[in-house]
């Protein structure tokens, strides 16, 4: 089974060391989602449709909103995965043209070759979870010079100035703007395809489209983004159960909420909560 061996959860977003055996299902994130092998076997994420390779000289680069999924073969051996969930407004507050990191064209390619350079910051940040002092400000600065290097490396993010920045906090088409008010404000309920496209003033064949054309993914899948992040901040507090967080986002059984979460995540909301090192109120979300 999956386990999580280390997650620090701040404002940054996320880093997450993942020792995975175990497929995750079609899922996006809202941030900036780079993955790194850290050891073990070679292995593999689907992005656009296609499978890449995550070896010891490769990430994979995944946009925000964009949906991916872990392609781990049945019976293959686990790999140790550096997993970073970055927020846009932690990169624009170093650079502002890198809050463009909220926007679909921000990797052109959904997998790069690391340098020796890079292929040491992430040994570094690496080293930083597992051994080091977890409230020390050399973790964040080892995110910060692995950051900063994948981006140089891997974003076309000076070709994503000036227009690209107004769209990064919402989509522009005001429509769709209210329907994800509505979910967001609906968290606790079963996703209701038509529920949401009449609060947005809709078909729900017209807000699809609207939803794949702004988004590049669909209502629902956007409503399980909405959900996942609001579990993960909610587990990381830790002011909540797990039940009761079940019931809040509105899980039939607590069961379900943990089978949700582990399809997403890889592990379970208790997992979770064990290894999670948690650095105030996260600015995740949609």
């Amino acid at each position: 089974m999956s386990k999580a061996m280390r997650i620090h959860q701040g404002a940054f977003g996320r880093v997450a060391l993942l020792d995975m055996d175990h497929a995750l299902i079609h899922h996006a994130h809202p941030h900036c989602h780079v993955l790194i092998k850290a050891s073990g076997a070679d292995t593999q994420f689907a992005v656009r449709e296609r499978c890449h390779p995550l070896r010891d000289d490769t990430a994979v680069l995944v946009n925000s909103w964009e949906a991916h999924s872990y392609a781990h073969r049945p019976g293959a051996p686990g790999t140790v995965i550096l997993a970073l969930y970055i927020e846009p407004g932690w990169l624009g507050a170093m650079q502002r043209e890198f809050t463009a990191s909220g926007t679909p064209g921000f990797f052109a390619q959904p997998c790069g070759e690391l340098t020796p350079h890079i292929r040491r910051l992430a040994d570094r940040m690496t080293a930083e979870l597992l051994y080091g002092d977890p409230s020390a400000e050399r973790m964040e600065q080892a995110l910060i010079d692995l950051m900063l290097a994948i981006v140089d490396r891997f974003s076309d993010w000076r070709s994503l100035r000036g227009s690209a920045l107004s769209s990064v906090t919402a989509p522009a088409d005001f429509r769709i703007r209210q329907a994800i008010r509505f979910m967001s404000g609906n968290l606790g309920e079963e996703f209701d395809a038509a529920r949401v496209a009449a609060a947005a003033g809709l078909s729900r064949a017209h807000m699809f489209r609207l939803f794949q054309r702004a988004l590049s993914i669909t209502p629902a899948m956007y409503f399980n983004v909405l959900r996942m992040e609001a579990a993960i901040g909610a587990m990381a507090a830790g002011r909540e159960s797990a039940t009761a967080i079940s019931g809040r986002l509105g899980f039939a059984a607590p069961s379900h909420f943990s089978r949700f979460f582990r399809n997403h995540q890889g592990v379970t909301p208790t997992e979770y909560r064990r290894v999670v090192m948690y650095h105030g109120p996260a600015t995740a979300g949609a």
